[in-house]
């Protein structure tokens, strides 16, 4: 097993194993004093591995409930949280006892927010089943959902008692959602470790999962132990997400993967960036080339207004302006305030 310490204001631990799944009652039983667990989990998930985790609740004595919801980002919003909101009061839930996220990233934000909210905070661990829950959105307890108007836009902090990690549970997805956590995987390469990004270019980073997702985890948990709130530091890991999210809200939050449009995000910013001299030349050309090599796209036909005008609800904005993710080059990223009346110019040279 790899464990991963997370020194946050409530610290816990990241583990990595396979088959940790049929182990999830045993480990929630030595972080909790609860009686009961929700499952919240989706349909795509529950079929294969609802009552291997189930089964092992049972074993160690909790009393358990499931709450299902149709898998898809179009699920993430406010009424779904309402239905989790029912399943918990009928099931009386109480402060001690916890809610368990088995699914990917959609699945981890609503029922960490869930778990964030009801009754004003209970615990809750994280199951990461998709490749991009694993390596980014199931540490650092960022929970929310979106908004018609963006991403995330309603959430809280609300860090997990545990995150298990079974790399198993990629054996079951489709070939995209693969794909689509190579694009959060190369952003870590970009944001703050030239070294990882070179491996990615000269390795199969697919036949080395355990030790990619450590990689991930731990430059996420350095980030998120010295800014958890995201005050400073944590933005750098908003690289390609501003031009990401107004790319997947202009279509309409389906048709595109999370990770598909942070790679075209990626790209799209850091040729603004060596546009404008602040990114040295070849980084995106590089960046593209890795995109491609594992099947992410680099480019989308959206006019530089369109993705402006997209990108203005984004809550990385302040003051009119938002604070762009950029590279000075590969392993080196910063913050670059841009008024939001200066984002279409900026990104459409």
């Amino acid at each position: 097993m790899k464990t991963v310490h997370v020194s946050t204001g409530k610290p816990y631990d990241i583990h990595i194993e396979r088959g940790i799944i049929d182990r999830a009652g045993e480990c929630a039983k030595a972080l909790s004093k609860a009686q009961k667990v929700t499952l919240i989990t989706d349909t795509n998930i529950a079929p294969h591995y609802q009552w291997r985790v189930l089964n092992s609740l049972s074993a160690q004595g909790f009393e358990t409930k499931t709450h299902i919801f149709h898998a898809g980002e179009e699920s993430k919003h406010l009424g779904t949280i309402a239905e989790i909101y029912k399943t918990l009061a009928d099931f009386h839930m109480t402060r001690r006892d916890i809610i368990i996220a088995l699914g990917g990233g959609v699945c981890g934000d609503m029922a960490g927010f869930a778990a964030a909210s009801y009754l004003r905070g209970i615990d809750f661990i994280q199951i990461p089943t998709s490749l991009l829950a694993q390596v980014d959105s199931s540490v650092g307890g960022k929970t929310g959902v979106d908004l018609p108007q963006g991403k995330n836009l309603v959430g809280a902090f609300h860090q997990p008692l545990a995150v298990l990690i079974d790399p198993d549970t990629l054996n079951t997805l489709p070939d995209k959602f693969i794909t689509d956590g190579m694009g959060e995987i190369i952003k870590y390469g970009c944001i703050k470790d030239a070294a990882f990004f070179e491996f990615l270019e000269k390795e199969n980073a697919l036949r080395h999962l355990e030790d990619v997702i450590e990689t991930c985890v731990s430059i996420k948990r350095d980030v998120v132990s010295r800014d958890e709130k995201e005050a400073g530091e944590r933005m750098l890991l908003n690289f390609g997400h501003t031009l990401g999210h107004a790319i997947e809200k202009l279509y309409h939050f389906t048709g595109i993967t999370h990770g598909m449009a942070v790679a075209i995000g990626m790209v799209m910013i850091t040729r603004a960036g060596e546009a404008k001299g602040l990114t040295a030349p070849g980084t995106a050309d590089r960046i593209a080339a890795l995109c491609e090599r594992y099947l992410l796209p680099t480019s989308d036909d959206f006019t530089a207004k369109a993705l402006a005008e997209a990108a203005m609800g984004d809550k990385k904005s302040a003051n009119g302006a938002v604070n762009l993710v950029l590279l000075k080059e590969i392993g080196e990223s910063y913050t670059y305030p841009v008024a939001l009346e200066e984002l279409e110019d900026f990104i459409g040279e």
